[in-house]
């Protein structure tokens, strides 16, 4: 087998022309005299503003939430105080995204004033924050803020779960020639505390748009529990994806020879990490490191067809499970909440 890192028939890693957009940035770090834009508008943000809206209601004694830590308050339990709980720790919950919605607002104008930004015309959120009603509430209203101030933009969350988004969007990085006489692909969604590995079916008969696509099964490892290694890492996700392989066997679904990557941080055309891993385990910016490589070594084929492994900044690759939703405009872009905040500006390609 070649040691070449790309092996790869299709556009590099990290590369800004994909099939069926250009990517105008992404992994964007805007900043001012209080530190990076994006802290103010991720999943920590959130619990600061819940907290500082208990903060004098404890002095009071009249704390809603009693003595509980905020960071042990569950998403799915402060929905449900939305709808049906006390009505004062819902006006505690509603006071928080009020405060994210106009914490979100402001970072989305500063990125419209980036020329690469420029006639963004939709703004996908995705990423953690933006599943469940909580979420979608604080985009919404972001949403409203931004028209209410004359700029006429949408402002949606990403149609498919988060969880899923970064596996369906893989497929979108390769050409639509690797799919041919196949079934589905390999995704893989690698996170500041997960790894996410599944099989995409790509449903081309019902839609050759991808506009079907979606996860068959899914294997998650939470490595953010565990001390370890950024070579352990590398071999659990070798092992998730072989058992991906297998079980597609059993299951007589054909795998496409083709794995698609999304990874945090800024994609070198070699499969390096120039910056921006710096929540995942161990070194991944390191030189000599490829995930690429590795993983063309560890599984040099899938079917009867040598393995090609695409892999792209994460937020991007969300971003693209959106393009079937995005061809009545031209610009449009994509933010995921979560430990920070990913991004990235899409233009579709004409005569694709």
């Amino acid at each position: 087998m070649s040691s070449d890192v790309s092996r790869n028939p299709v556009a590099g890693h990290g590369s800004m022309r994909l099939p069926s957009v250009d990517i105008d940035s992404y992994n964007v770090e805007l900043r001012d005299d209080e530190g990076f834009i994006g802290d103010r508008a991720n999943r920590r943000a959130f619990g600061e503003s819940l907290e500082k809206w208990r903060e004098p209601l404890r002095k009071l004694g009249a704390d809603p939430f009693g003595e509980r830590e905020t960071a042990d308050l569950g998403k799915k339990e402060l929905e449900a105080i939305l709808t049906k709980g006390d009505p004062e720790a819902a006006g505690v919950v509603q006071g928080a995204i009020e405060d994210f919605a106009q914490e979100l607002s402001g970072v989305i104008r500063r990125f419209l004033k980036i020329k690469d930004w420029r006639d963004t015309e939709r703004i996908v959120v995705g990423g953690g924050f933006s599943s469940g009603r909580i979420g979608e509430l604080a985009i919404g209203r972001a949403s409203v803020i931004l028209k209410s101030e004359d700029l006429p933009i949408d402002v949606v969350s990403i149609s498919h779960h988060p969880d899923e988004a970064g596996l369906v969007g893989a497929a979108h990085l390769a050409p639509s020639w690797i799919f041919s006489g196949h079934d589905a692909i390999l995704g893989v969604d690698i996170g500041g505390t997960n790894i996410r590995a599944g099989v995409v079916q790509l449903n081309l008969k019902k839609a050759s748009d991808l506009s079907k696509a979606e996860v068959w099964k899914s294997e998650l490892w939470r490595h953010g529990d565990e001390k370890v290694k950024r070579d352990e890492a590398v071999e659990k996700l070798v092992d998730m994806l072989r058992g991906l392989i297998r079980r597609a066997d059993r299951e007589g679904l054909s795998l496409a020879p083709f794995i698609g990557i999304g990874c945090p941080g800024k994609i070198e055309e070699d499969g390096s990490i120039a910056s921006g891993s710096q929540n995942l385990p161990g070194n991944w910016e390191s030189s000599r490191f490829s995930l690429p490589r590795c993983l063309t070594e560890a599984i040099e084929s899938i079917g009867e067809h040598d393995t090609v492994v695409l892999m792209h900044n994460d937020a991007v690759v969300q971003g693209l499970s959106e393009v079937p939703s995005m061809q009545d405009i031209e610009h449009w872009a994509v933010l995921t909440i979560g430990t920070g905040l990913g991004n990235a500006r899409f233009t579709n390609r004409s005569g694709r």
